[in-house]
């Protein structure tokens, strides 16, 4: 943005400009003033710290449009919504109540200390405090992803709605049901103590690993992905492997696993927009550099004497990243892998895609034994992709009455537009297209 040629402290006027602060630098900000002024005033005023975060962000837009955008926006930003949140706190009848009082707050919060908490390094910290409180164990975890999108990431209520594929009405309720919790437990915005720490750790882990799946599966909609979420999921991963105590090996495992599914967002599409499976990718669009990073964090992460989940996922997807071609991918490392997660975690889940793995190795007859032991697992019972699994298995072994059967059962269940695409020409292949 250019500096204003008369000398004075504000930029001209310039609507593309406020325009791309909308875009880009509110959602940042937001989630850093929140967090900081969270971490000021306490958890238990976190929904009046959002509420005046959000009228600082409109004031900013209407005086940032008329007046021009200041030097410096985020110290703007900074002011505006201390100040608001104190007027806000005078203003309520509860004032004589908070702690100690609003006597003591008010040159708390204009402290130099204060200051400091605005500094990069003061808002990483206080960042984390506030993902450690919004991951808190004690909450569900549909709130856990919705208060972090909130709280965090500046997503509004409609934006999280539309990720989520729920109604802005029941993102509000989960909001407020897990800020109303973490006040009634008055929870802290603070790194847990070290006795703590593994099992607190474990669950932020959780939550950011559930953040991403709901953008990397787009399990229902027109989207493939919901990109939103999955770089909200990163950013907080990253931020969280910065602080010494917590880039742990498992922190570290899951940010690469992250990266190198992010890697292939580019070729999960067509030009059409349409769903490519993996063997129908063009990997010259794969993110190299991207890929890099990940098998950087990959290997930090081996320093460890622990093996988690989030490592044996992250070196499946290392083993697809490495493959120059579909048909060189080292399949029966990837059947190990597998196995090893299983042995950890017997979900049903893995064993669907170990099945798939199987196939590969050994033959579609092979993968459809597995596939024959899951068939009365309760969590796979209404699960589409089993279905589809068994369509496509059917469909290589030459069985094609069964193929069109399952994938038929298969685009009939997904809620996702572009899944029902796929499954539509999967089914042509077989010589049964859409009735």
């Amino acid at each position: 943005m250019r500096q204003d040629q008369s000398g004075g402290g504000e930029r001209p006027a310039d609507a593309p400009s406020a325009a791309h602060l909308v875009e880009h630098f509110f959602r940042r900000e937001s989630g850093r003033l929140v967090a900081v002024l969270a971490r000021v005033f306490g958890l238990r005023h976190l929904d009046l710290v959002e509420d005046m975060v959000q009228a600082s962000l409109l004031e900013a837009l209407q005086a940032w449009r008329a007046g021009g955008v200041p030097d410096d926006p985020s110290a703007w930003m900074h002011r505006v919504a201390r100040n608001k949140v104190l007027d806000a706190l005078r203003h309520r009848e509860t004032v004589l109540r908070l702690a100690p009082s609003y006597a003591r707050l008010r040159p708390m919060a204009a402290a130099p200390d204060l200051d400091d908490l605005f500094l990069d390094s003061g808002i990483a910290d206080s960042q984390l405090r506030l993902m450690f409180a919004c991951c808190h164990p004690a909450l569900a975890v549909e709130d856990q992803i919705a208060l972090t999108l909130k709280s965090l990431g500046g997503f509004g209520n409609a934006e999280i709605a539309r990720g989520l594929l729920v109604s802005e009405e029941t993102v509000k309720k989960r909001t407020q049901r897990a800020r109303r919790e973490l006040a009634d437990r008055g929870v802290e915005l603070a790194v847990p103590h070290a006795d703590e720490l593994p099992a607190r750790l474990d669950a932020v882990h959780r939550g950011l690993y559930l953040l991403f799946n709901e953008g990397y599966s787009a399990t229902s909609g027109d989207s493939v992905l919901r990109l939103d979420l999955c770089e909200e999921a990163a950013r907080l991963c990253h931020l969280l492997g910065e602080h010494p105590l917590c880039r742990t090996p498992a922190t570290l495992a899951l940010l690469s696993l992250m990266l190198f599914h992010a890697a292939r967002f580019d070729a999960r599409t067509d030009g059409d927009g349409r769903l490519l499976l993996m063997e129908d990718q063009d990997r010259s669009r794969w993110d190299r550099a991207l890929i890099a990073r990940a098998r950087a964090f990959l290997d930090e992460s081996a320093a460890g004497r622990s093996v988690s989940i989030f490592h044996l996922e992250a070196g499946i997807a290392l083993v697809h990243c490495e493959a120059p071609r579909f048909e060189e991918t080292d399949w029966p490392a990837i059947l190990r892998l597998y196995d090893a997660l299983i042995a950890r975690r017997p979900s049903a889940i893995y064993r669907l895609n170990r099945a798939i793995v199987l196939a590969h190795v050994a033959g579609p007859a092979a993968g459809l034994d597995e596939l024959g032991a899951l068939a009365g697992d309760p969590a796979l019972r209404h699960y589409h992709l089993l279905d589809a699994t068994l369509g496509e298995l059917h469909r290589r072994a030459g069985n094609l009455d069964r193929a069109r059967e399952h994938l038929a059962r298969a685009r009939d269940r997904t809620q996702s537009a572009r899944e029902r695409e796929l499954l539509d020409r999967r089914l042509d292949s077989c010589g049964g297209g859409p009735p």
